[in-house]
């Protein structure tokens, strides 16, 4: 007696998933519209493969002899180590490096794909996901990043997210000058207390004062250690975050409101060179926002910390601003979708010259979650093929020949391969496939010259309003006949009308 073969067990990688053909199909039709907005700014697609050297990427990178740490990582038969691409910026930053002499400047293209990441995942949190990016790569001026902005917002409303989201802008260099009117001089202190603003949303204006002091202490009783900085110096911290609260009366967005605040921010950089360089660029970027009719869709908001050591000017971000409830059944606002800001330090890496580059990247993953959310895309099946049926064995010549005249027409069709020749089973195959029809051939139909089409979206709704077995067989809902040689054209009739 032999052993058996241990058969291996099916599962999927963590972090990992597998999609269905009615989310490729919902997710593909998101991204055709998406795609549809950055060429109608003039951005052109570009593709860059899954693997990069490693050193290119340029981050993630461990003192390792394995440099896998955030990455996943590989080494070539040439010793040289590569990685699968953890973002689509650094690989935009090579290949722009890599053809400068032949690419044109400012180079605007825009790119989609996968990224990895080699971390623990979670809840909505993959190893494998999807971005959407677009970035102009040659251009310093703040018009190329108030470009950004709206097209982010022409996006959202192109996805029917009008009035439900607004893109939140701020600059990175007003934040270091306050930082430096402030006094605070450690790269230690700057790190933590850029984090704290960065958790406004979530701890409000109490617990972000916490993390500049001593520190927090949470509900479970971990504490976190603060910044350690002075009364005073909280004190101008706390006003630069609150600056873009409005005054009473004042709408958010509105020209007056984004006008008190860039006189605010102009007050508390002080005389911080590189403060007043970032108000300034702040200003140019919301008097095009304004002349674009994009005010109220496209905000200041001084809160807004994004890439702590990536981003050199302004940032921006995407948010949804329509509630849902959280794992703890809390109303929250769904929050962030996507966002970027201007890197003008990444291509340095490959060139001696400065070359200035602004973008953002959507999550493509977290982006249709919003979407379902909002009843904006549905992840139903789609539409299968027409199936036409084997009712005899020695006929597939002619079954086959029907399935080609229908894919020369355009339609898709298949012939029914499985070894049933039970006619329900066919049916049941056809109706897991979503087939709008199949086509029967029997015997006493190919001596007539005619065929059967049988609807199945008019027979099930036919279907449900019969109770009786025997009254359903002989109904026959959604079932006509027509010559062998108007299938074609009474196909076409049939899906015209469903």
């Amino acid at each position: 007696m032999t052993e058996k073969t241990k058969l291996i067990t099916p599962r999927l990688p963590r972090g990992f998933e597998d999609r269905t053909p009615g989310e490729i199909a919902a997710v593909g039709a998101m991204i055709d519209k998406i795609k549809g907005v950055y060429e109608r700014y003039g951005f052109d697609p570009v593709e860059t493969p899954l693997f990069e050297y490693t050193e290119t990427l340029g981050k993630f990178l461990p003192d390792t002899d394995r440099p896998n740490a955030g990455v996943f990582s590989l080494q070539d038969d040439d010793e040289q180590w590569m990685s699968l691409r953890y973002d689509l910026t650094a690989p935009l930053a090579r290949h722009f490096a890599e053809n400068f002499e032949t690419l044109p400047k400012p180079y605007r293209s825009y790119r989609q794909g996968y990224v990895f990441r080699n971390e623990r995942p979670g809840p909505g949190r993959f190893r494998q996901f999807m971005q959407f990016d677009a970035d102009t790569v040659g251009a310093g001026s703040p018009e190329a990043d108030a470009e950004m902005c709206m097209m982010m917002a022409d996006v959202m409303d192109e996805l029917g997210l009008g009035g439900k989201y607004v893109v939140r802008v701020n600059n990175r260099k007003v934040l270091d000058g306050v930082l430096a009117t402030a006094g605070v001089a450690t790269d230690e202190q700057k790190l933590i207390v850029l984090r704290a603003i960065d958790k406004l949303d979530k701890f409000g204006t109490t617990g972000v004062k916490l993390l500049l002091g001593a520190g927090r202490k949470d509900e479970s009783g971990d504490f976190t250690k603060g910044a350690g900085l002075t009364a005073d110096q909280i004190e101008t911290i706390v006003a630069y975050i609150e600056s873009g609260t409005p005054a009473e009366g004042v709408e958010k967005g509105s020209n007056t409101h984004v006008i008190a605040v860039i006189n605010t921010l102009a007050g508390l950089v002080g005389g911080s060179e590189t403060g007043l360089a970032g108000v300034q660029e702040l200003a140019s970027i919301f008097g095009l926002v304004s002349a674009a009719g994009f005010g109220g869709r496209v905000i200041l908001d001084p809160s807004v910390v994004r890439g702590l050591e990536y981003y050199t000017g302004p940032v921006f971000e995407i948010e949804l601003t329509f509630q849902v409830t959280n794992e703890k059944g809390q109303p929250v606002v769904f929050g962030s979708v996507g966002g970027g800001g201007r890197y003008d330090g990444l291509v340095s890496r490959f060139r001696r010259e400065p070359v200035p580059a602004t973008g953002f990247s959507i999550g493509v993953s977290r982006l249709f979650n919003a979407l379902k959310l909002t009843g904006n895309v549905t992840t139903a099946e789609p539409t299968g093929p027409v199936v036409v049926l084997v009712m005899d064995k020695d006929q597939t010549a002619g079954y086959q020949a029907m399935v080609s005249d229908l894919r020369k027409a355009g339609i898709r069709a298949e012939m029914f391969l499985g070894n049933s020749k039970n006619f329900g089973k066919q049916v049941a195959y056809a109706d897991k496939r979503n087939a709008p029809a199949v086509i029967i051939e029997g015997s006493q139909e190919r001596e007539q010259g005619i065929v059967q089409i049988k609807d199945l979206i008019a027979g099930k709704q036919a279907a449900a309003a019969i109770t009786d077995n025997a009254e359903w067989k002989a109904a026959r809902p959604g079932q006509f006949e027509v010559k062998r040689d108007e299938l074609v054209s009474a196909i076409l009739k049939l899906l015209a009308e469903q």
